[in-house]
């Protein structure tokens, strides 16, 4: 079906009509270029979102343990790639859909305005061929009506007997040059009108047919374009479905990596401290010095007041009793003694692979550089040899630095190693528990650790070096006050922290965890004087028990 035979009267409603056709395609471009900014910002806050939420490398101790953690962290490496398949989709669109419209709109135009400039000239030269035969045939009939004046007007005259052969002979001249025009335009007339019908039909049957194929041709290029954009719109999504599946997929397997059970085995190896849970608080029985003489009415008074006031702990916190209290913020230390025992040894041991790491590092550059010297001795005009003195020199100290560091580290993680073993082995050697091993001495003083390498969180302790391993020789000095008649009074109790053997003279062994009465406060020698619940009384290791004193006790502080 072609638009010339058909509508070959219809060029106004066929420009109407291309030129809605254009309208749309424009419609349909904008609608591209929306979509195509939808796209690309989308994809852009998917990377905004990723980043927001993805992992900080500013820290290694950040780095992700759990493994909903590490599976979040892939759902989000997943996301980001699925935004690079979503900026693949605008860049395709933006190329070869979105760019192809923008030029084949404005070709459709040149086009479309070619076409229909030339349909109107064929028009206008239609019209001026209409007009120069009306302009004749009006010319025609306007000579024809006057040579019928001119002709009544001689045969009035010829009939007129009164009339003078004179003004026959004229108006039979005027009928004979009348007439002879009236020929002439009938003439022009018939030439004319020959000329308009030849120019019609040739308009009508081969120009504006030619004029109206082109625009149908060109109608129907448009329909197809469209037809193609809507294909190449699909063929950009299709394109990027696979990889997608594929991210979506990675998102599935992250989810099925979490593992709890691994994950609560992170938990305990993380804040694992090394501690054992506290024991049962004994009963304290206030009652035992009631039936006292008057006479002891100082200590009567005493005890009275330790009745009605609240207790304080003096030295060591009180929370020091429940191992899992808030630890102080102190500054950390090199040897991590602010940390428990188990988090302790896991940080010795992470500092001992890095160190070992780095010189692994340094030996390495070492043996480069004395191949490089041996290169250079043996042919000298490739370079100066005595030029690597310094960098060898720098990489032999780093490299004693270094392996300065890793014993001493190793020294640290050995006196931990042996301080968190089976209560069975914390004996340390030399049978007296105020002695040290050469090789912990040999670090000096170990931080605010007590002597058997549990976590305190005391910093006046390191103040007090030299009160926390008390002289062992000078228990067996202490007076004969244990035979007293009657029992002193309790000033307050304390809770050991550690064993005590208790070999010497004077001394009084305990366990870990038992609870003693305090009978008489540390005068700065570094023991202080205790009763068990059996009545057997001696001294202990003020370092090594974590006293609470009533309020209103007497005496010298104790130091702990």
């Amino acid at each position: 079906m072609h638009w010339g035979t058909e509508l070959w009267d219809q060029f106004d409603n066929i420009e109407k009509h291309t030129q809605w056709g254009i309208d749309f395609l424009e419609r349909y471009t904008k609608f591209v270029k929306e979509r195509l900014d939808i796209e690309q910002s989308y994809a852009k806050q998917l990377r905004n979102l990723v980043k927001k939420y993805g992992p900080k490398r500013s820290s290694k101790d950040e780095e992700p343990r759990f493994t909903y953690c590490q599976s979040f962290f892939q759902v989000l490496n997943e996301l980001n790639d699925y935004a690079g398949q979503r900026e693949v989709v605008a860049e395709e669109i933006g190329h070869r859909v979105y760019g192809e419209l923008m030029r084949y709109s404005h070709e459709l135009k040149m086009e479309r305005k070619a076409h229909l400039q030339e349909g109107r000239k064929a028009q206008q030269y239609l019209d001026t061929c209409w007009k120069q035969m009306d302009n004749s045939k009006k010319k025609f009939e306007r000579e024809c009506k006057e040579t019928e004046k001119a002709q009544l007007c001689y045969e009035r005259l010829d009939s007129d007997h009164n009339a003078t052969k004179a003004d026959v002979e004229k108006a039979k001249q005027q009928l004979n040059l009348r007439t002879h025009m009236a020929d002439e335009c009938k003439n022009e007339y018939a030439a004319q009108l020959q000329n308009f019908n030849s120019e019609q039909q040739k308009h009508f049957q081969f120009i504006m047919p030619q004029i109206f194929k082109n625009l149908q041709d060109m109608d129907e290029r448009r329909i197809v374009k469209l037809s193609e954009c809507y294909r190449g719109f699909a063929e950009a999504e299709r394109r990027v479905v696979p990889i997608i599946n594929k991210c979506l997929e990675g998102m599935i397997s992250a989810a099925k990596s979490v593992d709890d059970r691994k994950d609560s085995l992170i938990v305990v190896e993380s804040f694992k401290s090394g501690f054992e849970p506290p024991g049962d608080f004994p009963f304290e029985d206030f009652s035992q010095n009631i039936y006292r003489t008057v006479s002891d009415g100082s200590l009567s008074a005493q005890r009275q007041e330790m009745r009605g006031d609240q207790k304080y702990t003096i030295g060591k916190s009180k929370g020091k009793l429940w191992p899992f209290g808030k630890k102080s913020k102190g500054t950390v230390s090199e040897d991590f003694s602010h940390l428990p025992p188990e988090q302790r040894r896991k940080k010795l041991q992470q500092r001992i692979d890095e160190l070992n790491k780095e010189l692994q590092k340094e030996m390495d550059q070492r043996d480069a550089l004395n191949k490089m010297k041996d290169v250079y001795e043996r042919n000298p005009q490739m370079g100066d040899s005595g030029s690597l003195h310094p960098k060898i020199s720098e990489t032999m100290c780093n490299i004693d630095k270094l392996r300065h560091e890793i014993q001493k580290h190793e020294m640290w993680l050995f006196e931990v190693e042996n301080r968190t073993c089976p209560r069975g082995d914390r004996r340390l050697s030399g049978g007296t528990a105020f002695e040290r091993p050469a090789e912990i001495n040999h670090h000096g003083t170990p931080g605010r650790e007590s002597p058997e390498g549990s976590y305190t969180d005391d910093p006046n302790q390191e103040l007090r070096g030299n009160q926390r391993y008390p002289d062992p020789q000078r228990a067996p000095e202490f007076d004969d006050e244990f035979e007293d008649d009657e029992p002193l009074p309790a000033v307050g109790h304390c809770k050991a922290l550690y064993p005590f053997d208790g070999q010497n003279e004077g001394t009084l062994a305990m366990r870990e965890g038992e609870v003693l009465y305090v009978i008489e406060e540390d005068k700065g020698d570094g023991w202080t004087r205790t009763r068990k619940q059996n009545g057997q009384e001696g001294y202990v290791p003020t370092s090594y028990v974590d006293i609470t004193l009533e309020k209103n006790s007497k005496g010298a502080v104790t130091y702990i």
